[in-house]
C-alpha cells in the first residue's frame, strides 16, 4: 500500500511556483491575489489565513477583504467590481459559505472568468466540459489529479468512481477523470447519496474518489483489493483523548481500508495541502494570461 503524501506532492508545486513567480518578476509582474471574507464564521477564517500566509510566503500580491456579517449584496457585488477594475488583482475569491443574505450564485457570476482562480464561474466550468485549457479549474479536483500523477496511477481505461456530486468538487472531478491526456481518460460513474447500493458501484471501481463530506462514510466493504482511493473529506469529530478535543478524517475509514488498497490519500496531509498549491499556481497561471 502507497501513502500518497499530499504534503510532499504540495511541496513540488509550490516550488513550481515559486519559479513561475521569479519569471515574472524579471519583468516587473508581482501576481495579486485578492480573498473576500464576510463574516466570521472560525473555519473559514482559518482558512482564509492559510491562504494569506501561503500567498505571503510565495511573494504575491495579497489583499484579504473582511466584510461583516451584515454586509448586503449589493456591497459585496461592489466589492468584487472594485476588484475587477485593480490592474494589481490578477485572482479573485470569495470564501464560501457567504452568510445567508448573500446569493453565492451571482457572487460568482460577478467575478471577471479571468480572475476566477477558484474555476467555479459559469464561463470556466463551460470550459472545463469543454476541454478549453484557457479556464480555470476548481482547485481541490486539479489537485487530486496531480496526486494522481504524481503517484504513478494509471487512470486511462480505468474504472472511476467520484462519491460525491457538488460543482465544487464531484462534478468537475469526473470532467477531469474523464478528459483526455494525463491523468484523464477514465471510465467514470458519478454516485451520491440517492444510489442505490452504494457499495456495490465503489467496489467496481479501480479508483475511488470520496468528497461526499460524511466522516468514515466509506468502509471496507465500499472498497475492492487493490483500488486507488482519493479521500477529499475533511471532517471534525469529537475526541476527548486529542488535546484540541477534537480530530480530523476523511470521509473514508482510513483504518478499515488502507491495507486493502494500492493506494490511498491520508486525512489530514492528503488532498487538503494540494488544495492551496493549486490555488496559487492559477493564480500564477492568471497573471501571466494577462501579461501575455
Amino acid at each position: 500500500m502507497v501513502r500518497i503524501d499530499g504534503n510532499a506532492v504540495a511541496a513540488k508545486v509550490m516550488e513550481e511556483t515559486r519559479i513561475r513567480i521569479a519569471a515574472l518578476a524579471q519583468r516587473g509582474i508581482t501576481p495579486g491575489l485578492a480573498v473576500v471574507l464576510v463574516g466570521d464564521d472560525p473555519a473559514s477564517r482559518a482558512y482564509v489565513r492559510s491562504k494569506d500566509r501561503k500567498a505571503a510566503e510565495l511573494g504575491l500580491h495579497s489583499v484579504k477583504k473582511e466584510l461583516k456579517a451584515d454586509t448586503t449584496q449589493a456591497d459585496l457585488l461592489a466589492v468584487v467590481a472594485e476588484l475587477n477594475a485593480d490592474p494589481s488583482i490578477h485572482g479573485i475569491l470569495v470564501q464560501s459559505p457567504p452568510p445567508p443574505q448573500i446569493d453565492e450564485a451571482e457572487i460568482v457570476k460577478a467575478i471577471d472568468p479571468r480572475k476566477d482562480v477558484d474555476g467555479f464561474h459559469p464561463v470556466n466550468v463551460a470550459k472545463l466540459a469543454m476541454e478549453d485549457p484557457t479556464g480555470f479549474v476548481p482547485c481541490t479536483p486539479l489537485g487530486c489529479i496531480r496526486l494522481l500523477i504524481e503517484a504513478g496511477i494509471e487512470t486511462a481505461g480505468r474504472k472511476a468512481v467520484v462519491v460525491g456530486r457538488s460543482m465544487i468538487v464531484g462534478k468537475p472531478m469526473a470532467l477531469l477523470l474523464m478528459k483526455r491526456g494525463p491523468g484523464g481518460d477514465a471510465t467514470v460513474t458519478v454516485a451520491h447519496s440517492r444510489t442505490r447500493d452504494l457499495a456495490s458501484v465503489t467496489r467496481e471501481a479501480d479508483i475511488v474518489i470520496a468528497a461526499i463530506g460524511r466522516p468514515h462514510f466509506l468502509g471496507a466493504d465500499h472498497i475492492r483489493e487493490g483500488a486507488v482511493v482519493i479521500d477529499v473529506g475533511i471532517n471534525r469529530i469529537e475526541d476527548p483523548s486529542h488535546p484540541k478535543g477534537y480530530r480530523l478524517v476523511g470521509d473514508v475509514d482510513y483504518d478499515a481500508v488502507a491495507e486493502k488498497c494500492e493506494a490511498i490519500t491520508p486525512v489530514p496531509g492528503g488532498v487538503g495541502p494540494m488544495t492551496i498549491a493549486m490555488l496559487m499556481s492559477n493564480c500564477v497561471t492568471a497573471a501571466e494570461r494577462f501579461a501575455g
